[in-house]
C-alpha cells in the first residue's frame, strides 16, 4: 500500500536494484539500510516509525517491538527465525512473513565447498603457496568418506542430495522422524554421538534453539577423530567458539569451517588466524541467486499481508 512505510534492515537487499525496484513499486515511501550492520540502539530507531520490516539478522525482540507501535508486519529475508521473538510479535499484533528452504541451495553449495576445501587441504595449500611455500599436501579425497549431518531440513537434505556422486556413507540425526527419507537415499539414523564418533566431517544444519546452543563443545568435540573437520553454517552460537578454538590449537580436531558466529562480525584475531580455520562472513546464503529469491520472499509476504497485487 502506498502510504506504509515499509524499512529494509539489511544492506544486501538495500543495493539491489531490481529488489528495490519491485519494493518501491507497491510501497513508495520505504527506507532502506545501505551502510552497515545496525546496532540495537540504530535498529531502534531506523524501524521505530516503520508500519513493516524487511528484517535479516537484527534481533527482533520484545524490547525492540515495544519501541515500534505502528510495526504490524515482518518479512524475513533469509530463513532462520530464532532472531524474532515469536511470542512477543503475537503480544504486540506483528505478523511474521517467512519462507522455509529459500536460499537451501547456496548454503548446501557452501558446505559442499568447505568439505572439498578442507578435504583437499585448498585453503592452507593456497596460503602457503602465496607466502612463497611450495608445500604439496594434498589432503584426502572427499569421495567415499563418512559425512554426519546433524540436522536434516531443507538446507540438510540438498547436502545429502549434493554429495550423490561422491558416494559417502552419510550417517544423519534431526529432531524429526524421516524414515521413509532415509531409507530411500540410503542414510544411516544414529545418535548425536555416534556421529561425533564416526565421521570424517560433521556439518551442523539445525537452527539455534535452547536444545542446540553449545551442541558442539569440548565433550562432542573430543569424541571426534583427530582426522576429522568440523562444518557450521547454520548459527554461530550452536557452536561453543573458545572450545572449538582450543580444539584446533591443540590437534583434538584435523580442522573446521566456519560461515557463522555468536558475535558477527567476530573480534577474535587469534581464532580466525588459525591456519586449520576457513572462516568466511555469514555469507553460505548469500549467493547472487539467492538474495534475489530471499528479498522477492519478502516482498512478497509484504504484499500478500497489504492484499496488493504483486503484478
Amino acid at each position: 500500500m502506498r502510504d506504509k512505510v515499509i524499512a529494509i534492515t539489511s544492506v544486501s537487499f538495500s543495493k539491489n536494484s531490481y529488489l528495490r525496484e519491485r519494493l518501491l513499486r507497491h510501497f513508495p515511501l520505504s527506507v532502506f539500510n545501505q551502510e552497515k550492520k545496525l546496532s540495537r540502539e540504530e535498529l531502534k530507531s531506523f524501524i521505530k516509525d516503520a508500519d513493516g520490516v524487511i528484517a535479516s539478522l537484527e534481533v527482533l525482540d520484545e524490547d525492540v517491538l515495544r519501541s515500534c507501535p505502528r510495526l504490524k508486519v515482518i518479512a524475513k529475508y533469509g530463513v532462520g527465525l530464532d532472531n524474532i521473538d515469536q511470542d512477543a510479535c503475537k503480544k504486540y499484533g506483528v505478523a511474521i512473513g517467512w519462507t522455509g528452504g529459500v536460499n537451501k541451495l547456496s548454503v548446501a553449495e557452501q558446505t559442499l565447498g568447505c568439505m572439498l576445501a578442507l578435504c583437499r587441504n585448498l585453503y592452507r595449500s593456497s596460503e602457503l603457496c602465496k607466502s612463497g611455500r611450495w608445500f604439496r599436501d594434498g589432503g584426502s579425497q572427499l569421495s567415499g568418506k563418512t559425512v554426519g549431518i546433524i540436522g536434516v531440513g531443507n538446507i540438510g537434505k540438498e547436502v545429502v542430495r549434493l554429495l550423490e556422486p561422491f558416494r559417502c556413507k552419510i550417517l544423519v540425526n534431526d529432531v524429526l522422524l524421516q524414515r521413509d527419507y532415509y531409507e530411500a537415499n540410503g542414510l544411516v539414523e544414529v545418535s548425536k554421538e555416534r556421529i561425533f564418533r564416526e565421521s570424517d566431517i560433521v556439518t551442523i544444519h539445525t537452527p539455534l534453539t535452547e536444545e542446540t546452543k553449545h551442541l558442539v563443545n569440548r565433550c562432542t568435540l573430543s569424541l571426534m577423530k583427530k582426522e576429522a573437520f568440523l562444518i557450521n553454517t547454520s548459527r554461530g552460537g550452536v557452536v561453543h567458539q573458545d572450545d572449538l578454538k582450543q580444539a584446533l590449537k591443540c590437534g583434538m580436531i584435523a580442522g573446521a569451517a566456519l560461515d557463522v558466529f555468536e558475535e558477527e562480525p567476530p573480534s577474535d584475531m587469534e581464532f580466525l588466524g588459525l591456519e586449520n580455520l576457513i572462516c568466511t562472513p555469514h555469507i553460505g546464503g548469500n549467493s547472487a541467486e539467492a538474495v534475489q529469491a530471499m528479498g522477492l520472499s519478502a516482498v512478497t509476504h509484504l504484499e500478500k499481508f497489504y492484499g496488493v497485487d504483486s503484478e
